[in-house]
């Protein structure tokens, strides 16, 4: 598996489209096995194509729990490489901060190496500069930043032991650890004993590696790399210009001044392993994640609250809707006219435009963008496009996709503002190209000053920003107008009764068809089909876990959009039957309120679960929640308007209108 550095991954989706015609076997884009061979073994390099000997390290940034601002590798004063050419990255790394660079880490195949010198570090604290470079590079270690290094495409792994016997693998390592004041080792410290000395710092200046490889049933095509394992240690080294892996841990005292020399240090081993196929070896990070069993049980709640929400909504269009039809289809008199009640009496007002309706016609569009956007990068997703091993693929798909789904969200804004009797449609379509994208962004580009100002890797280069406002105004913005001019061509939207000309007095209603009672309940069904998969999630954006679980992820879309669906359904027919026909902005903001649980559940994750310390790290932490939370408020709200539109037009469709 191996980078695939001058093919964008946009363009490796046509390609593969391609390739499927002409071929029946393949490998995703930049996803194709790399065989490596024994330097100076006679003839292998020439007998196997594309067989290397020398083997290269990645690094990319560096990240914590403890805080939001991510780092590059550079920013640490580490071992580093300024003569090689950086791998390029596409968007959807460079919108994750990711920074891949080389390393002046290189191996030989099968060279076995001890204790080989990397560079040495010198400081001085009596200069001002070193002092700077070592105080960051000790705040590094309180806050307990990791390191991630790539072989091959594999994150390279620090395996060790858990309660119960297991092993996890953890495809990061710390820089280092702390010794409090009064004594406490904190992270990493807690794994030696001889880390001890109160106040200090204890840097991991080496590291043992260790690859494993199998060799190909077809001898000729060489060997392939299954797994990269690593142990980080601290060595103070007795002889620090000839390092010999020795001595006590290299301890950084709060108290030291002077010269600090930090040598740098790594062993490296090669081992077969014949049981680890190259296509499941990432099995070996995943399996470590004991995901699996939770993943199946929050299905099974979900379905359970699927299928109780099936049953109700089955029990109203089979029983209370069918007997409720077949009533009133009966009536033939104007005196059993007059005996009408619940839903059928409001035929003539149901179908009456909203107030607001150029802003919801908006909201519809965005929403509709985003859902097919979804859907579609899920679909990507659960084929394997997007795994974890092709990075920056799934947030490039996302973004691509919504730039190019533009025309929908014109489309259906303007298709609904004609029905509900706008006429401004200048303003609509400029609503709908500008509104909402345009929130996200100043979101973003105010997130993204706060990271310049921390010089954080994650901080997005001027060009980029220049490249997403280029798709947005250039490519977006004319689907948009062209999305609209085809809704505002077709003629409005028919419905099956008509509406009178004057507006029907609501009743008085009860505690629990008022609006906001309803709105505050419908959104608390959806909500508890999806905390869980949510757990998982924020834990891959801010705990910096691996997310691989597409086919679950998936599988709880659709749960989502049925339970969307059919509790505003259910919220939809019980407030027409109080006679209370303003139900398109209620639809839209009662599955629409499920982010309101989710703003309040990012909340409770950030004091209960998260240990994120700082201002800045804070404000990103609400700022990027708030856009997500705005995504999901336009997504599940257009799920819900559909969903009753399509109900209010079927059952007043097979009413006996007088």
């Amino acid at each position: 598996m191996c980078f695939v550095y001058n093919v964008p991954s946009v363009l490796r989706v046509f390609l593969l489209i391609g390739i499927l015609n002409s071929v029946s076997s393949f490998y995703l884009p930049g996803l194709a096995p790399v065989s490596f061979c024994e330097k100076g073994q006679a003839g292998k390099e020439q007998d196997v194509p594309d067989c290397r000997s020398e083997i290269e390290l990645f690094v990319n940034r560096l990240d914590s729990v403890e805080s939001v601002l991510p780092y590059e590798y550079t920013a640490f004063d580490f071992c580093s490489i300024s003569s090689e050419k950086r791998p390029s990255e596409n968007l959807g790394q460079v919108l994750f901060g990711e920074r891949i660079e080389p390393s002046p880490y290189k191996f030989e195949f099968k060279k076995k190496e001890e204790c080989k010198h990397v560079c040495t570090k010198t400081y001085n604290t009596n200069n001002a500069e070193d002092k700077a470079k070592l105080d960051f590079l000790k705040k590094g270690m309180l806050l307990n930043y990791q390191h991630h290094w790539i072989v091959d495409n594999m994150p390279v792994t620090w395996c060790y032991d858990v309660e119960d016997g297991q092993k996890f693998c953890n495809p990061g390592f710390p820089i280092g650890c702390f010794v409090t004041e009064a004594g406490r080792p904190k992270d990493a410290c807690v794994v030696n004993s001889d880390f001890n000395d109160k106040d200090t710092f204890y840097i991991f200046n080496h590291v043992d590696i260790t690859i494993y490889y199998h060799v190909v049933e077809n001898e000729a095509a060489g060997a392939r790399l299954v797994a990269a394992k690593m142990e980080p240690k601290s060595f103070k080294h007795t002889k620090v210009d000839s390092p010999d892996c020795s001595g006590l841990p290299m301890d950084l005292s709060n108290k030291f001044s002077g010269e600090l020399k930090i040598p740098y240090t790594y062993s490296i081993q090669f081992l077969e392993d014949q049981n680890i196929r190259w296509a499941s070896r990432w099995d070996y990070i995943l399996e470590s994640m004991p995901h699996t069993n939770i993943q199946w049980f929050s299905i099974m709640n979900s379905l359970v609250i699927v299928l109780f929400l099936s049953g109700m909504v089955a029990m109203i269009m089979l029983r209370t809707l069918h007997k409720d039809i077949a009533r009133y289809n009966q009536m033939d008199s104007v005196e059993d006219a007059q005996e009408e009640f619940g839903w059928k009496l409001v035929h003539g007002d149901v179908f009456r435009p909203p107030r607001k309706g150029m802003l919801l016609s908006v909201f519809l569009g965005s929403g509709t963008q985003i859902f097919i956007m979804t859907f579609v990068t899920l679909f990507f997703a659960c084929l394997g496009f997007l795994s974890p091993a092709n990075r920056g693929a799934l947030m490039t798909c996302a973004v691509v996709l919504w730039v190019l789904l533009g025309t929908p969200a014109g489309y259906v804004a303007a298709r609904f503002y004609k029905s509900f009797g706008g006429e401004k449609w200048k303003t609509n379509v400029l609503l709908t190209a500008f509104l909402c994208p345009g929130i996200v962004f100043a979101d973003f580009f105010v997130m993204n000053l706060i990271l310049w100002g921390e010089g954080s890797s994650a901080a997005m280069p001027f060009g980029t920003l220049v490249a997403i406002l280029a798709l947005w105004f250039c490519i977006s913005v004319p689907l948009t107008f062209i999305g609209a001019y085809f809704g505002f061509k077709k003629s409005g939207i028919e419905h099956p009764v008509r509406t009178n000309q004057i507006p029907r007095q609501i009743p008085e209603q009860s505690f629990y068809t008022k609006p906001l009672p309803g709105i505050i309940m419908g959104g608390i069904l959806p909500f508890g089909c999806i905390f869980i998969q949510l757990f998982f999630i924020l834990n891959s954006i801010w705990s910096h876990q691996m997310y691989y679980m597409f086919g679950f992820l998936f599988l709880v879309f659709i749960i989502l959009v049925i339970t969307c669906s059919e509790a505003t359904i259910l919220l939809c027919y019980f407030h027409l039957c109080a006679e209370d026909y303003h139900w398109q902005w209620r639809s839209f903001l009662t599955s629409g309120f499920t982010a309101v649980y989710f703003l309040v559940y990012a909340v409770h994750y950030f004091f209960s679960k998260l240990q994120i310390t700082g201002l800045a790290s804070t404000i990103l932490y609400f700022g990027y929640t708030t856009i997500m939370a705005l995504i999901f408020f336009l997504f599940t709200g257009t799920i819900g308007f559909f969903a009753c539109f399509w109900f209010v037009t079927k059952i007043y469709s097979v009413v006996k209108v007088d």
